[in-house]
């Protein structure tokens, strides 16, 4: 009743009904008696899809990342019991460290330059096969390309799940929710660093994709999605900020365990009870 209360004044007041079970659902699935009463709302990640209606919004138990799956050469888009690594450098051809200029006379040293180049992905490939990770989630590389084609298609073969480009703002969230350590060379790539999922899989929305990630078993922390729909971009935004009111609502009330009412009724009271009091004062 109070997370609808939230609701009813906003854009959206129609379908508080469906909105507000899914708020008090996202808070005590987060609060831990043990742990105190307050809740971090940075733990419910508000997923928006344009598409479909508000009644779609969905709860989902785990994490939830706004990326698609990468396809090409046949790549998996699901995975089961899931070894999941975060990688911070690039699967591509190397550069050299200072400004230089390589010069090819023939033939002969094109081809060799370039079977070295494969040579050198494949192994890259296969360090990460060799840990058990069956899927790599790949940070956005500003300076150069962070995968090849080659390398996705070796990686394809393998069976190798990648979601790439994944903004660096997300990626720390990723590593905390999913319990991974972010891997930044390939010496470093070891099996203690890697996540671990029950179940992975890429959902689409209207031709728009997001990668689930359920039954997480590294975590510390609880962590919730919530897949916000609706037809329009404008009414997207607006169930955004509206669901987020209705969750510090809660949160407060977890917090601080009592409610006032509104409309001006604790005004009205406060002047009833002074003006009792006033009659037991002279003068």
């Amino acid at each position: 009743n109070a997370a609808c209360t939230a609701l009813e004044s906003k854009v959206i007041s129609s379908y508080c009904h469906n909105l507000a079970p899914l708020a008090v659902k996202s808070i005590l699935y987060l609060f831990d008696k043990n742990q105190g009463s307050n809740i971090d709302l940075k733990r419910i990640r508000l997923i928006k899809k344009k598409g479909g209606t508000i009644e779609q919004t969905e709860f989902i138990d785990g994490v939830a990342i706004d990326y698609p799956a990468i396809k090409s050469y046949g790549g998996p888009t699901k995975i089961i019991r899931a070894k999941i690594g975060l990688v911070q450098f690039p699967l591509s051809s190397p550069n050299t460290d200072l400004e230089s200029v390589l010069v090819i006379e023939n033939y002969a040293h094109m081809d060799k330059l370039l079977k070295e180049e494969k040579q050198l992905i494949i192994s890259l490939c296969r360090k990460i096969k060799s840990t058990g990770c069956n899927v790599i989630l790949q940070q956005k590389s500003i300076l150069r390309d962070s995968i090849n084609e080659f390398a996705i298609q070796i990686l394809s073969q393998m069976k190798i799940m990648l979601v790439k480009d994944i903004d660096r703002k997300d990626f720390s969230f990723i590593s905390e929710a999913l319990g991974c350590s972010p891997i930044v060379d390939i010496e470093t790539f070891s099996s203690d660093k890697l996540g671990f999922a029950n179940h992975v899989e890429e959902r689409s929305f209207n031709a728009q994709k997001v990668i689930i990630f359920k039954g997480i078993q590294t975590r510390k922390s609880k962590f919730v999605t919530i897949l916000l729909r609706s037809s329009n971009k404008h009414l997207l935004e607006e169930t955004e900020r509206s669901f987020h009111d209705a969750l510090c609502v809660m949160r407060s009330i977890i917090r601080r365990r009592f409610l006032v009412t509104g409309g001006g009724a604790m005004e009205i009271e406060v002047s009833l009870s002074l003006k009792q009091y006033g009659k037991t004062l002279t003068g």
